[in-house]
Formats: C-alpha cells, sequence, structure tokens
C-alpha cells in the first residue's frame, strides 16, 4: 500500500510538471519554481507585489546598459532562446525558473551567445521585464525587434502565483528594453502562450491563468498592429470552428497567416469515487484529467483591402487541417518545435503511460522531427556519421562532369553566395561590389575544437531551440526520475543540413537535488522495486524513450525510430500521393549527395525560367531586372532543397546501403557517356 501511495504522488508530480506550465489547481499541489528572497524562504504567503517592487529598486541602480563577458547561463527551464533578427551570429536567452528540490529561482538575465567566437555575454540594463518564466517572445517581422509579452512569478513555496501582462520590445543591436503602453485594451495576465510575427503584426494565443483556487486555460486570440501601437481581439465569424484551450502548443509563422500543432491541458471528467450510492450504483467524482492534443490548425489572416480605412483591422479565420501524417508515437508533451525555412524542428517530450493501478510511468523523448508544414507531414532526422571519401574513378568521374558545365554559371553562383554570406546583395555581387566579411569574424582566436558525438542529446521536454544559420541549438530541458526534477545545463548545436553529429557548446555536470530525506528513501525503495520489474519487461522497454525508473541521467542516449502505429500507417498512405509531389511536380529537384551550392549550380538556368514564366503568367507581366530575377531563383532553389531533403535523405540511405557513394548524372559525365550500356551490364 505504501508503494500504491508513493506511484501515485509520482503520478501527479508527473502531470503538473509535464509542459513546465502547469500548476495544480490546489496550494498543496502547487510545487513548482518560485524566486525569492533568503529571508522569506519558509513563508507561504509572500507579498509578491512588495517582492517584486525590490528587484525594480534594484534594477534602478543600473545607470546604463552594459555588456560583459560572463560563463554560461546557470540552468534554467522555461525560459526563451531566439536568433537575434539583427545579427545572424547571436543567440540571445532571457528569463527562467531553477528548480532545487527546496527552493526555486526566477531570473530576468539576458545572455548573448556569440557563434563565432564561441562566447557568452551578459547584459544589465536599468529598464528590462521583471524575474519570470513560462514567457512568449518573438521576432517583430517587419517592425524588426523582439517582442516579449506575460510569464508568472510566485512566492517561494508557491503559495501565491502573478501572472503577468505587461509588453516588451527588445532591440538587439543596442540591447535594450522599452516597455510597450498600448492604446486600449490589452490581453489579460497568462503565461504558457505563444507568438509569431505575420508581416506588422504579433499574433498571440492561448496559455493559462493560474490562481489559488483553479488552472483556467485560454482560447482567445490577440493581434497587436506594430505600426498603430494597439492590440484588439479580433471577432472570429460566427459558427466557425476554433481549437480548444490549450497552453504551450506550437506555433510557427506563415505567409498566409500562422500554424499551431499540440498543445497540453486538463478537462473536467467523470471517474468513480469507490463508494456505493443507496441505489446501489458507483458514485462518481470530478476529476481534472490530462490532454495532450495532435491536432493542427491554420490561423488565416486576411489585411484590410487597400481601399480601407487606415484604421481598418485584419480578418481572422481559424481553419482546421487534416491529421498529420506519420505522428511522432506515441503523443508527446513538452516537444518543443522551432521554424526553420518553412518546416517545424521538433525535439523531445514526455508521454505518461498508466502501466498498472501502482501509478503512472512517464517516457522521455530525444527524437528530432521536420514538420514539413504545407504537406503537413512529420519526417524523423537521424543523424549520420560521415561518408568515407568515394572510390577514386568516381571522383574523376564527377570532376570531369563538373569540369563540363558551365564557367559562367559556377562564378555566378559564387558571387551570390559570397553576398550572401557578407550580407551584401546579390544584386551587388553581380557588379563585383561584395563586401569584405566583418573583420570580428577574420581575426578570430583559434578555438578549441567542440566535442562532437553521434547520440541525440539525453531525453527530455522543455528544451529551448533555435535556429540560426542551418544549426538547430537546444538549451536545457528538464528531465524526471522518481521525486527528483533534472533540469540541464548544457546547450547543443546540429547541423540539418549535414546532421553529422551533435556539437557540445557546453556541458556542466547535473548539481545535487536538494529534495527532503524522505523522498530520497521513497526514491531508493523505488529503484530497487523497479529494477526488478525492468528485468521482468526488458524485453518490450524502448530504446527511443527513458523512463522515470530508469538508471541515473547519463550523458546521452541513441536514437531510434519508433514504429508508427496503424492509425498513423493509414495517415501515411492517404497523405502518398501529396508527399511525393514534392519530387514529382515538374520542378527541378536535387539528387542525392547533391549539395545546395551543386544543385543551384546544375538548376540555375532552369530556375530563372520559372520565374521568368510565373513573372508573366501570374503577376500580369511584372518586371524586374536580371539581378533580381537572380536572387529569386536562388530563393526558389534553396526552398526547394530543403523542402525535398526528406525524401532525398532516404534515398541517400537506400543507395548508401547498396555501396553508393555518389550520383553522376550521365549527362554531365561528358566523353564518359560512351560506352554506357556495357557499364549498365556491370
Amino acid at each position: 500500500m505504501a508503494k500504491k501511495d508513493k506511484k501515485s504522488k509520482v503520478a501527479e508530480k508527473k502531470v503538473r510538471v509535464a509542459q513546465k506550465q502547469e500548476k495544480k489547481a490546489s496550494q498543496k499541489e502547487k510545487k513548482s519554481k518560485t524566486k525569492s528572497r533568503d529571508d522569506d524562504s519558509d513563508a507561504e504567503d509572500v507579498d509578491l507585489d512588495a517582492v517584486l517592487a525590490e528587484y525594480a529598486k534594484q534594477q534602478e541602480q543600473f545607470l546604463k546598459v552594459t555588456e560583459s563577458p560572463c560563463d554560461p547561463p546557470s540552468p534554467r527551464g522555461s525560459s526563451t532562446l531566439i536568433a537575434s533578427p539583427s545579427n545572424d551570429n547571436e543567440l540571445l536567452l532571457f528569463g527562467g525558473e531553477y528548480f532545487n528540490g527546496a527552493l526555486a529561482s526566477f531570473y530576468n538575465d539576458l545572455f548573448i551567445y556569440n557563434i563565432n567566437r564561441d562566447e557568452w555575454r551578459k547584459v544589465t540594463s536599468p529598464n528590462s521585464p521583471l524575474p519570470r518564466s513560462g514567457h512568449a517572445w518573438c521576432r517583430g517581422g517587419n517592425a524588426g525587434g523582439v517582442y516579449l509579452f506575460g510569464g508568472e512569478f510566485s512566492s517561494p513555496k508557491q503559495g501565491t502565483f502573478y501572472h503577468y501582462n505587461d509588453f516588451w520590445r527588445l532591440e538587439p543591436s543596442t540591447r535594450e528594453w522599452t516597455r510597450i503602453e498600448s492604446k486600449g485594451k490589452g490581453p489579460p495576465a497568462r503565461s504558457g502562450h505563444r507568438m509569431v510575427y505575420f508581416k506588422n503584426y504579433i499574433l498571440l494565443f492561448g496559455g493559462f491563468q493560474d490562481t489559488s483556487q483553479q488552472t483556467k486555460y485560454l482560447a482567445d486570440v490577440w493581434i497587436y498592429d506594430c505600426q498603430a501601437f494597439t492590440w484588439h481581439s479580433p471577432v472570429l465569424p460566427p459558427a466557425s470552428q476554433k481549437p480548444d484551450a490549450r497552453s504551450s502548443f506550437s506555433f510557427l509563422p506563415h505567409e498566409s497567416g500562422a500554424v499551431m500543432y499540440g498543445g497540453y491541458s486538463r478537462v473536467k471528467a467523470s471517474a468513480a469515487a469507490g463508494k456505493q450510492t443507496k441505489g446501489g450504483g458507483q458514485a462518481s467524482r470530478t476529476v481534472l484529467k490530462p490532454v495532450v492534443h495532435q491536432d493542427t490548425w491554420f490561423l488565416r489572416i486576411t489585411q484590410p483591402p487597400a481601399e480601407a480605412p487606415a484604421n481598418a483591422l485584419p480578418t481572422v479565420r481559424w481553419e482546421r487541417r487534416k491529421k498529420a501524417a506519420n505522428l511522432p508515437n506515441p503523443a508527446r508533451a513538452g516537444a518543443t518545435m522551432t521554424h526553420h525555412k518553412g518546416r517545424g524542428i521538433q525535439f523531445g517530450g514526455v508521454h505518461d503511460v498508466e502501466e498498472s493501478e501502482e501509478g503512472i510511468d512517464s517516457e522521455f523523448f530525444n527524437t528530432l522531427y521536420a514538420w514539413n508544414i504545407e504537406r503537413n507531414r512529420y519526417f524523423q532526422l537521424t543523424l549520420r556519421r560521415p561518408r568515407g571519401p568515394p572510390k577514386k574513378q568516381q571522383q574523376q568521374g564527377a570532376e570531369r562532369g563538373r569540369r563540363g558545365r558551365g564557367k559562367a554559371d559556377e562564378e555566378e553562383l559564387l558571387r551570390n553566395l559570397a553576398a550572401l554570406e557578407s550580407k551584401g546583395s546579390i544584386a551587388a555581387a553581380a557588379d563585383g561590389e561584395v563586401s569584405e566579411p566583418a573583420a570580428e569574424v577574420e581575426d578570430l582566436p583559434a578555438k578549441p575544437e567542440k566535442t562532437t558525438t553521434f547520440e541525440m542529446p539525453h531525453p527530455r521536454f522543455n528544451a529551448q531551440l533555435a535556429m540560426q544559420d542551418d544549426v538547430l541549438y537546444i538549451f536545457g530541458g528538464t528531465f524526471e526520475k522518481g521525486d527528483r526534477e533534472y533540469t540541464f545545463d548544457e546547450m547543443w548545436a546540429i547541423d540539418l543540413g549535414k546532421l553529422d553529429g551533435v556539437k557540445e557548446i557546453y556541458r556542466r555536470e547535473l548539481e545535487d537535488w536538494q529534495g527532503s530525506d524522505d523522498e530520497e528513501e521513497g526514491d531508493s525503495d523505488d529503484e530497487g522495486s523497479d529494477a526488478e520489474d525492468d528485468e521482468e519487461g526488458s524485453e518490450t522497454a524502448s530504446t527511443t524513450a527513458t523512463s522515470v525508473s530508469a538508471a541515473p541521467v547519463p550523458a546521452s542516449t541513441p536514437a531510434e525510430p519508433i514504429p508508427p502505429s496503424s492509425e498513423d500507417a493509414t495517415a501515411d498512405t492517404e497523405e502518398a500521393a501529396t508527399s511525393s509531389s514534392a519530387l514529382s511536380d515538374g520542378l527541378p529537384h536535387p539528387r542525392p549527395f547533391e549539395s545546395l551550392r551543386d544543385f543551384y549550380t546544375r538548376t540555375s538556368i532552369q530556375w530563372q525560367d520559372v520565374v521568368i514564366e510565373e513573372l508573366k503568367y501570374k503577376y500580369g507581366g511584372e518586371q524586374k531586372s536580371v539581378k533580381e530575377i537572380r536572387k529569386s531563383a536562388f530563393d526558389r532553389a534553396e526552398e526547394k532543397w530543403w523542402d525535398c531533403r526528406e525524401e532525398i535523405r532516404a534515398l541517400e540511405d537506400e543507395q548508401e546501403e547498396a555501396g553508393i557513394g555518389e550520383v553522376v548524372s550521365i549527362a554531365d559525365r561528358g566523353s564518359d557517356a560512351a560506352g554506357g550500356g556495357a557499364g549498365r551490364r556491370r
């Protein structure tokens, strides 16, 4: 019976922390994280207004914005990480919270990570948001900058909570924060929400509000006009569908609005109370049931017509999409996602499974997925060890084939790539006016080689993700074992173009848990019992997930594919035509083992023809210069290369298994094509 009680406690704890945003309805269940003064550490009814006022007073002691080198950030969860919109060499990290088993801390630090220098810098400011976690921020789109809204703060023992409804703008180039006092009414206070940009607008949806009595999930949409400096809550069309209330979902930008997937909430449900009524029936009680959402929605934004008044508002409509094909199986909470080249990149997550009446066990994941937004299909991304050098004959044949290509196209490509890398324009590159790279990059001191592994980072949920220059950065995240909660103190980088390993940016050992002795003793008992259970069920254990009853946290755990369910297999069949259309739409498409550079060199003339035809028929004969056409052709080629990346990678894997290391077109082989019939018979 003692073990059953212990397991029930673990189950409740798991539900609460599954999204790192969830707080229980009663004070007893609220055992998350908080920030407090040492002299308030034992108080349950802290005056949060006084605590926050003290923080604001301390912040005023900084007379100006300062920036100084520092060590990597201390471990934290529910922070925000984003690639700087004004510098393609920087990542920005703000806020978060940390729980050590006894107390928790909230932060309002702004950290800057310089990628080329592998250097962290800390920014202090007399005017910045107060400590918080569970906030949301996003790029400002056409308006520039980074916008932040909301978040939460609480007393040390989580007896009282405070949700923010303040709105801020960060200018990344100067590191200056500005609090935005918008005209009219703005969104209510919340945390666990998400924001994206669309043209001159900031879109906000969902989240939750936590009081001492209940947790309320939200389903409202708010739009901020960056030109008129106003918030407004659009009126949805009558009788139209809309998503259920939720928090901690994925919200990605789209050229026509935004796309939303998944999320977490708790809904009321009836459960047996274990007692019989006078009539002999079974009594029931109302409980809050956790729900991991797997639906996909498109938020379509229609801007006012040109002849509309200056203060006209855009119209908003939710459109439910079909179930995504090849969804990660099983469903998981805390799987975070970031946007990259028309795709969503998802990592990690946790899945709670009720194995027996003794309680709920949890699986943690470290799998990496790409979600093709347009085709609504998931592809699992796996790491690939570097290929060995191709055979000498293949190298010679490929070299002769390349020599047969037009030199003009090759020189044009080099100019275009040089312009993009140096932040110049392709138009300037065509005239030979490519600016030199910044001296900062040229004069960099030699950096120690980073450790690279071919295993994915340890399974976790709520890791922070950011994309910069086709490289995915994974910061922090949380893992649980029994009542212990581990916040990872590390950051990793994965090149999505190569998937040639995981680079360790930094990694520090996890600090000891500061929970009570009772918890530690209980964990020891459970570990012994669970070890026996693991031996009995080892044949069915999944290698892609880690249970809370598993061994202590290792440095990394290998990831392997998860077989799809029958429902997912059906979805795969339904989406087969759509998924293959990327390779059969009549447009040039990449070949196996072909880099983006080689792809554009080979197909640049074709892409320029595509752009010219579109201008002629789709845009009514709109005129563009040769330089603009070349720039559009490169953009279209890059978009196609990434759109086909997963399918081409699958072909590469098949050909590598067959012993083929490189594919050379017969048309590119020039004189080598003679006698090709005999070669094909061998």
